[in-house]
């Protein structure tokens, strides 16, 4: 089959590689009909994560059942299906609570598991033609349709990119009818984690970034665009707000009452744009939540970073606002999304015509597209998001 590699820093390559088998009686092998690039595919293209050549990548498939093993009951050829970005084994006492990203069996030397990603186990990616999927009855979430139909473009953002933007909003900042939030960041988790906001109820959603076509994009899907070309972001929200008029009582409350971090470890220095800041969007976080608040972070803060820039950190470890967090008595909470508490949810939304994600897809592409959708992609300028087809 064919495949997407990692060969070197900035370098991928369309290959022929083994397919893959059905190992375990539990296993599905799937043929991709959709599968999208992340930004965390980016980290690896960009030389961050110390991913080595010939690393199949992707962890956003799409497609429909090819074949499965003995034990599998669930789904059957032909069933097509998402797969979450973390597989699960579904059984241990982490999957058992819902916490799937932290499976104790996926990974041998570690905490969950995921499709070609370095340092997440053994498993190749899923931009190719076709996947193996282990514990096919939990890692399968059988969806209607066909391929190719109205539904395509959003539940291939299952697998990752609308549940993650959806636990960013409802888990870790705790979203409720009402609130104002801010989220840092409108790639494509920052602007999903925006768009459930506003499904989730809230009154204003704030979206903080510094290209135009995802400010464009942001302010589409109903959230209120801040330039942090125009100035610092903190002060332009808190400017909205005392437009839009604070409830009599509370002008001691001029933030917002729930901040997303949709950036992560590559936040751009606003005093230096040239520069990386890993620490920038925590400060700001720290600066506009309101007492009482909740600051969610959904961007990348690695373990290690191979090629740490200026204002970046080899081994993770950053220094915070802590003070500023206990004083104002905020929520902090972080992690990677628990895929499967919410895709049966997300799919039934979609089906519903309550929610179409897929309006975020900016790019469609071939197999034998991928070098160059990850060069577009890697500028960071009008590819929100890529999806390609095997």
């Amino acid at each position: 089959m064919r495949a997407v590699v990692y060969r070197d820093v900035r370098s991928v390559d369309v290959c022929e590689v083994p397919d893959p088998e059905v190992q375990e009686e539990t296993d599905a092998v799937v043929r991709i009909t959709s599968t999208a690039l992340c930004g965390t595919d980016l980290h690896m293209y960009d030389g961050r994560t110390g991913a080595q050549p010939g690393l199949v990548l992707g962890h956003e498939p799409l497609g429909v059942v090819e074949r499965v093993g003995s034990a599998v009951q669930t789904v059957r050829p032909g069933t097509r299906v998402v797969i979450p970005t973390h597989l699960f084994c579904g059984v241990c006492a982490m999957c058992a609570r819902g916490l799937s990203a932290l499976c104790l069996r996926a990974r041998p030397d570690g905490l969950g598991a995921a499709y070609g990603y370095v340092g997440m186990g053994p498993y190749p990616g899923a931009q190719a033609e076709l996947l193996r999927v282990p514990w096919a009855d939990a890692n399968c979430l059988p969806l209607p349709g066909e391929p190719g139909d109205a539904y395509e473009d959003d539940f291939v953002l299952l697998a990752d990119a609308f549940v993650t933007g959806w636990h960013a909003a409802a888990t870790l900042a705790d979203v409720r009818a009402g609130d104002t939030v801010a989220v840092f960041g409108a790639g494509t988790i920052g602007l999903l984690a925006a768009y459930a906001a506003g499904l989730l109820g809230a009154r204003t959603v704030y979206s903080v970034d510094h290209v135009d076509a995802r400010l464009g994009k942001a302010e589409e899907l109903g959230a209120v665009p801040m330039d942090f070309r125009q100035g610092d972001p903190v002060e332009q929200i808190r400017a909205d707000r005392a437009r839009r008029g604070l409830p009599l009582g509370e002008e001691k409350l001029p933030g917002v009452d729930k901040v997303i971090d949709a950036v992560g470890f590559q936040a751009h220095d606003r005093a230096h744009p040239d520069r990386e800041r890993a620490d920038q969007v925590l400060a700001d976080a720290a600066r506009l939540v309101n007492p009482g608040g909740a600051v969610a972070v959904a961007g990348v803060y690695p373990e290690s970073d191979s090629t740490p820039q200026a204002g970046g950190s080899a081994d993770g470890h950053l220094d915070a606002p802590w003070g500023t967090f206990f004083a104002k008595a905020v929520a902090l909470r972080f992690g990677r999304t628990h895929d499967r508490r919410y895709t049966r949810l997300l799919r039934d939304l979609v089906t519903a015509g309550r929610a179409r994600p897929g309006r975020i897809v900016t790019h469609h592409g071939s197999l034998a597209d991928a070098p160059g959708c990850y060069q577009r992609f890697d500028r960071r300028q009008d590819v929100i998001k890529a999806v390609l087809h095997p």
